[in-house]
């Protein structure tokens, strides 16, 4: 099978070629690529070893309370027939979650063999760092993994070159209309698609949507087999109700009451906090956006969630696909929720890999009020508000509102437009200049 470049693999050759370097703990959920990822990185070592504790459960035992790393490296090597030699070998435990002993003992690779490169990963792993209280805080690092992007979306078709030209483009230099119309023809394929690795490669050798809506359906069984292993105070039934739930709410505060009837809040909120761990959810928090960070100042009564990926979440709600296909811009870029949900996919994806996904949005609590603005970033220390908006001209008020109230001079707004930029002098606060810079959904590489 072939191998379609990712973000990460820079990032994986960084840390590669590292003087200093800590064992690096892949996290993601399942079936998003981060053990084919670290496969295309082996290719680069004299000598790779894989070894993966859920089916080879017998060697579990080599990691102990007590381990002696170096001597677990040459039972290693005499048991699998490959050399475990330091700067040219590449050692690679998967699914290591299920030994807690083993994650533990990341931290000595760090201190007592340091010249080793090691690689760790797992597809429930949240689940078992919640239940360590520490599992080595400054001698083991985190590199976060997650679908393709829109940008790998169109790497993995060839597409380089028109990767590079849109992140060349501005408001000064917009792209020409064709370019422009491609670009929007191929956010509609994506929106189908979506990013899971096995989707994208069925597209690409296929071109059949059916086919890939086989593949979304198989991606959901297994994630639905793995309701199972989870804690047993959810049903896996009560999950699936959650998870589907969070689909039909995209781009709109979570309401408890509407994901399952007649169960008690407190049961959803712990649904939707496996479902976190498991990486099908990522969560949306109010902030109040005074400055940065904006973490400071969250209010979890207020959360909107975002679902894994849009292209599976489309075939779990049975969405046709003359709906993305044949839709109009206005109501392909509003319908369901579904443009906010890919445009926070997108900025999640294109953030630091090396750090945990935080996101953010912002509601007026003003009785009321409905103001609301999709995201707020953090940029050059300031906060950055991101709307997402139908339209070229379009009601903007709440951004207005907002950047008013927090003396904020720059937004971003992004649609079906092209590339452009705005400039408002608001009446309501002594005509203060506001600029808008406008991003075409596709391009929130961009930021």
């Amino acid at each position: 099978m072939a191998y379609y470049r990712r973000h990460i693999d820079d990032q994986l050759l960084k840390w590669k070629d590292a003087p200093r370097r800590n064992p690096l703990l892949i996290r993601g959920a399942r079936q998003v690529g981060k053990s084919t990822a670290v496969r295309e990185l082996g290719k680069h070592f004299r000598y790779f070893v894989e070894i993966n504790l859920e089916k080879q459960p017998d060697l579990i035992q080599l990691f102990t309370a007590n381990i002696d790393v170096k001597k677990t490296c040459e039972k290693l090597s005499g048991t699998l027939s490959v050399p475990i030699v330091p700067h040219e070998t590449l050692l690679f435990i998967d699914e290591i979650q299920v030994s807690p002993e083993a994650i533990m003992s990341l931290r000595y690779f760090k201190e007592d063999y340091p010249e080793l490169h090691v690689i760790a990963a797992g597809s429930l792993l949240e689940f078992t760092l919640e239940e360590l209280p520490s599992f080595g805080v400054g001698r083991i690092r985190s590199l976060y993994v997650y679908p393709f992007s829109f940008d790998e979306f169109l790497l993995a078709q060839g597409l380089d070159l028109t990767v590079e030209y849109k992140k060349k483009a501005d408001g000064e230099n917009p792209l020409p209309d064709k370019a422009h119309k491609d670009l929007i023809d191929q956010l509609r394929t994506f929106y189908l698609v979506g990013g899971m690795p096995a989707a994208v490669t069925e597209w690409i050798e296929t071109h059949s949507f059916i086919e890939v809506s086989h593949v979304h359906t198989d991606i959901l069984q297994t994630y639905e087999d793995d309701f199972n292993k989870y804690k047993k105070r959810v049903s896996p039934v009560l999950l699936r109700q959650v998870l589907r739930s969070v689909a039909l709410q995209a781009g709109n505060k979570f309401v408890y009451a509407e994901a399952v009837k007649d169960v008690h809040s407190s049961v959803v909120r712990e649904a939707l906090h496996l479902l976190t761990l498991a990486g099908l959810i990522t969560p949306v928090i109010h902030t109040d956006g005074t400055g940065v960070p904006l973490g400071a100042e969250e209010n979890v009564n207020y959360v909107k969630y975002l679902f894994f990926d849009l292209g599976v979440m489309q075939t779990m709600l049975g969405v046709p696909v003359s709906n993305i296909l044949l839709a109009s811009d206005v109501d392909f870029v509003n319908k369901g929720g579904t443009s906010e949900m890919f445009a926070g996919l997108e900025m999640k994806k294109y953030r630091d890999c090396l750090l945990k996904p935080e996101m953010h949005y912002w509601q007026n609590a003003a009785k009321g009020s409905n103001a609301e603005v999709d995201y707020l970033c953090s940029s050059e220390g300031c906060v950055l508000p991101v709307e997402v908006k139908a339209g070229t001209q379009g009601s903007m008020q709440s951004l207005w509102i907002f950047m008013r109230m927090r003396k904020l001079h720059r937004a971003v707004r992004t649609s079906l437009e092209n590339f452009g930029q705005l400039d408002y002098y608001d009446p309501k606060d002594d005509f203060e200049q506001r600029h808008v810079t406008i991003l075409p959904l596709y391009a929130l590489s961009n930021l």
